[in-house]
């Protein structure tokens, strides 16, 4: 009897424990429509808290977390907590996990421990309401002692507003895809290219051009937008304030709807210390090209009594997101001029070679040796896994989206700068790899990951057994980037850094016509989104789902792939 007490007292202290012992950390946020005038003219927007965007939320690593949603919206909402470990009833996508959104007039309390720390973020993900305004920072500090020191804290968190809805947004996109592109090559434009580079050149290029129905500004969907820091304006001018010496860490989260932007401080070289909340080794850079949904959390160190201007410039050229660091409040830095806007090339769709493009930098002309799958599959172990480098890390000269306009002398980020600054915990080989194809129809604006839209009659989730390792490779057939996010789980970038460095992301932006492989150790339990992060074509069907098994109490795997195992297999979905 003593025994059988002594039993059951371990079992209900073990499963009370993290409540008992956990500090909870609880907040409450109100999701709301209400007038708000950005650009000079008043627009009914969501809200949280009253603000855009939301309050930021701060953790510590350990903590539980205990969130009331109320929802006083007329539809639906939700809230999905961007790059969180946690279960998958709590990860906020409605119709995955148990979780159904959270009905008009509702209450709904997110309730689940912090298995980490970090910069992340937290948005809607129902409809476009994200567009709207439902987004905000969120951070988790470190249990124990942190790795980055830094005297003052600040994050700059930029967006894309639009003065129209998110709603307007994807049915303009649908009755003309190009409504948003103001940037449409003239026939001006036609005759001074035939001067410059001849006329059988410039008309094949028209020709091909014409026949994917596309244009060669196309480096972003939608135009029109004011860009934000902190929810603030140019003009209204968001600055962070240091005293000169200091080290100053800024937390960047890109929580735009769709723009890609190019990063820099004018004058201030910025340190990087993580990348999407992961700690990776320091690197020094003047600039980075930073995809929506990803965070950087940089140090800068200004020495002078000087402001420098933060400035994130939109890749197709439309605008900035500016705010500024200075001694005190009302200074400005000097102020930035646009830079080219880069033109997409064949090399963007794929093309780049052999399609009478100029190949005299030969050293990049490297990625065609890491294409696909040659020179792979016989390699077993680490060393063919360390020779595996995703071909979009080593940025083709025939690029025009890899043109950052970058001036001379000035280093930016590429991903394969990027190093894991503690040892990945699961160095296995995979056991298989998994294709997956980015395609679309710029022309019917319907966007889909292997042929399929989310939804389809046919559409199936990628099936993956408990603690089992893969690779994942991205094809990306068009010619825009797609910033791939995988909700649950860490994919671990293979950048040609040593497998067991690799950088840890939940966010992989895929450059046109080019790939990008990953690998994943499947050790989250459940259904898990994975989708292109750009808001309207996630919208238009380039959504997935990656089903891990549960765990098999004898430690075995279990599921469908068991004969895979130690070899190397190829699935296509």
């Amino acid at each position: 009897m003593t025994i059988i007490r002594f039993w059951l007292t371990t079992v209900l202290a073990a499963s009370l424990s993290f409540s008992a012992f956990a500090n909870q950390t609880e907040y409450t946020l109100v999701i709301d429509r209400e007038a708000v005038n950005i650009t000079g003219k008043t627009v009914d927007r969501i809200t949280i808290n009253g603000t855009i965007p939301g309050p930021i939320l701060e953790f510590t690593e350990g903590d539980e977390a205990v969130v009331h949603v109320i929802n006083k919206l007329d539809e639906p909402t939700s809230v999905h907590w961007h790059g969180l470990l946690l279960p998958p009833k709590m990860d906020g996508v409605p119709g995955m996990g148990g979780f159904s959104g959270i009905a008009p007039g509702e209450t709904f309390t997110y309730r689940f421990p912090l298995r980490q720390n970090g910069t992340y973020w937290y948005h809607a993900h129902s409809g476009t309401q994200e567009q709207d305004g439902h987004y905000a920072g969120m951070i988790i500090h470190p249990k124990d002692h942190s790795p980055v020191e830094a005297d003052r804290d600040y994050v700059v968190l930029i967006s894309d507003f639009h003065e129209h809805s998110g709603r307007r947004i994807m049915q303009n996109l649908k009755k003309s895809p190009h409504y948003y592109n103001f940037s449409q090559r003239t026939v001006g434009d036609f005759f001074a290219d035939v001067r410059q580079q001849g006329w059988s050149k410039v008309w094949r290029d028209a020709r091909d051009w014409g026949q994917m129905r596309m244009s060669p500004t196309d480096l972003a969907d939608v135009s029109g937008y004011t860009f934000l820091i902190n929810g603030k304006t140019a003009e209204q001018n968001w600055t962070g304030v240091f005293k000169p010496g200091e080290r100053i860490r800024l937390r960047f989260i890109n929580a735009s709807a769709m723009s890609i932007y190019d990063l820099r401080i004018k004058g201030l070289p910025m340190t990087v210390v993580q990348a999407d909340g992961q700690y990776v080794e320091p690197v020094t850079v003047d600039e980075l090209r930073f995809a929506v949904a990803e965070t950087y959390d940089v140090i800068v160190q200004p020495q002078s009594h000087d402001a420098f201007t933060i400035v994130a410039e939109s890749i197709d050229r439309t605008g900035f997101a500016l705010g500024t660091l200075a001694p005190e409040i009302g200074m400005r830095g000097p102020q930035p001029t646009h830079r080219p806007r880069a033109l997409l090339t064949m090399a963007d769709m794929g093309h780049g070679h052999g399609h009478d493009h100029d190949h005299s930098n030969p050293s990049h002309s490297a990625p065609s040796e890491h294409s696909g799958h040659e020179g792979h599959e016989g390699h077993e172990g680490h060393e063919g896994d360390s020779q595996h480098q995703s071909i979009g890390i080593l940025e083709s000269s025939n690029s025009g989206w890899a043109q950052a306009g970058t001036p001379e002398g000035h280093t930016a980020l590429r991903y394969a700068d990027l190093r894991s600054l503690t040892r990945q915990p699961d160095n296995r080989p995979p056991s298989r790899e998994i294709v997956v194809t980015l395609d679309g129809s710029m022309e019917r604006f319907i966007w889909t990951l292997d042929g399929k839209k989310f939804g389809d009659p046919d559409f199936k989730p990628i099936q993956l057994d408990y603690n089992e390792r893969v690779r994942i490779i991205f094809q990306n057939n068009t010619m825009m980037a797609h910033p791939m996010h995988l909700h649950g789980m860490f994919m671990q970038l293979e950048n040609g850094q040593h497998p067991d460095y690799l950088p840890s992301k939940h966010v992989v932006n895929v450059p046109p016509g080019q790939q990008m492989s990953v690998l994943l150790t499947a050790d989250e339990p459940g259904e898990w989104m994975f989708h292109c992060h750009l808001l309207y074509h996630m919208a238009a069907g380039m959504m997935g789902v990656m089903a891990v098994a549960e765990a098999d109490p004898t430690g075995e795997h279990t599921g469908h792939h068991q004969h895979h195992h130690g070899g190397h297999h190829h699935d296509h979905h």
